[in-house]
């Protein structure tokens, strides 16, 4: 047996307790990230609110884009000393995530508007702040040599999370008040609530910036004196384009099955068996192929399925309801396939259904494997003794497309109509493809000349 796992370095990496963490420091990053990006614009639709205003809801996740302006706080300071810096943030901010996810699902949204967008904002800054937080422990607990594998179980978790605002709330809301839905997801923080009790503080967190102006300062000067300023703006900009054109594709993705004529039921249990499985599988694989691939290559392979994922949604587009409604045979297959992971009887409109099915795991598998090479790539470029400012920095751009431009994607579909609206997806996901020329040549092995060159 010992034999076998010095043969398999990625089966020993796998089997350690810090993958563990990490299932837990992405199911309680992911939760409520999609409980904004999932359950409130289905909550705000069936309570009457327009596209438009529920578009315009994405501007309430700028917390997101602008979390390095205080992530040097959470490298200065620990709020509950006896929890060391990074736990202490991590567990506040996950406390204040728990009371407001139940407080959101007892308002009225059209009778406690602003209060919804306040309590929503509040509920992004926490999310944000814990992500902060979170990215700083994972990559002070992870070796270099993990980092692709961590990411990849911390991304699928990240996913999986998904699932609880994204499929089973929406089942319960066919059936229960929605004051009781938002209790139930609000209850699925609590397993990361546990672990940040029972794990230990990273060595790495335990010496923080000397003073405050040194954590604001410093983090950034390093960045842009170790890469060069040419190298590093190429960088920043491709982290900004990277994820543009799929973020921008599924801002509205609830809402869009919903006009396709799927009921919230149907996307649920969709998106709970079509989304689980292909995340999950290819995460994994793609953070085990990382470890031959290396991050470099990973985020060209992965890039690739990344946006054509894409045209799935094109295509559901093209279709619209009438062609789905009538859709007879020809897919059911797809539910053959489903069938021989978990036992599913094909429905009467099997064809109708499949369609969404092919949709949503398509979109799983390309972004999780987009997501996964690309939070290693980011990971790999902090310096030690920055972490939690560097990678805020980083997933702060990251997080601009989802927070602004994505805002605009009510307005966008009432242009274009949603089959336009795709495509314009589909090419605003090039750009970054193109700068992986310069920030990560298929040949460049470990970083060296790179935008973003390995940390030492």
């Amino acid at each position: 047996m010992a034999t076998g796992l010095k043969q398999r370095p990625w089966l020993a990496a796998l089997l350690n307790r810090r993958m563990l963490i990490c299932i837990f420091t992405g199911f309680a990053s992911g939760l409520p990230l999609y409980l904004l990006l999932n359950l409130v614009p289905a909550w705000l639709k069936t309570e009457g609110l327009s596209l438009k205003a529920i578009g315009a809801f994405a501007l309430i996740q700028f917390p997101y884009a602008w979390k390095f302006l205080w992530a040097p706080l959470l490298d200065r300071y620990g709020i509950l000393p006896w929890l060391g810096r990074r736990r202490s943030w991590m567990l506040v901010a996950q406390i204040g995530l728990i009371a407001a996810i139940a407080w959101l699902g007892q308002l009225n949204p059209k009778e406690n508007l602003s209060l919804v967008i306040g309590l929503t904002t509040a509920l992004a800054f926490l999310s944000a702040t814990q992500d902060i937080a979170l990215d700083a422990f994972r990559r002070e607990i992870l070796p270099d040599a993990e980092l692709g594998l961590g990411n990849a179980i911390h991304v699928n978790a990240y996913r999986v999370a998904g699932l609880v605002p994204g499929s089973l709330s929406l089942i319960l809301a066919d059936h229960l008040p929605w004051g009781l839905v938002f209790l139930i997801t609000a209850a699925f923080m609590l397993p990361g609530l546990l672990m940040t009790l029972s794990v230990a503080e990273p060595q790495a967190a335990e010496g923080s910036p000397r003073t405050l102006r040194a954590a604001v300062v410093e983090p950034f000067a390093e960045f842009f004196n170790r890469h060069g300023l040419r190298p590093a703006l190429l960088a920043l900009a491709f982290i900004f384009f990277y994820k543009l054109g799929d973020s921008l594709c599924t801002a509205l993705a609830t809402p869009f099955y919903l006009d396709m004529g799927y009921s919230k039921t149907e996307i649920g249990l969709i998106a709970k068996n079509a989304g689980l499985w292909p995340a999950v599988i290819g995460g994994i694989a793609g953070g085990a192929w990382m470890l031959k691939l290396g991050i470099n290559r990973a985020l060209w392979l992965f890039g690739v399925v990344q946006v054509v994922s894409i045209l799935g949604f094109v295509w559901l587009a093209w279709l619209g309801p009438a062609k789905l409604a009538s859709l007879t045979g020809g897919l059911d297959w797809f539910f053959v396939w489903l069938s021989g992971f978990i036992p599913v009887t094909p429905p009467p409109d099997a064809a109708r259904l499949a369609a969404l099915a092919i949709v949503i795991s398509g979109e799983a598998l390309g972004v999780g494997l987009g997501t996964t090479a690309f939070v290693a790539f980011m990971a790999r470029a902090t310096h030690p003794a920055y972490t939690a400012t560097q990678l805020a920095l980083f997933t702060s751009l990251m997080a601009i497309p989802r927070t602004f431009i994505n805002a605009s994607a009510g307005w966008l579909v009432d242009a274009l109509g949603w089959t336009h609206f795709f495509w314009l997806c589909f090419a605003l996901a090039f750009p970054g493809m193109l700068l992986l020329f310069k920030v990560a040549p298929w040949n460049g092995a470990t970083g060296e000349n790179q935008g973003l060159p390995a940390s030492s």
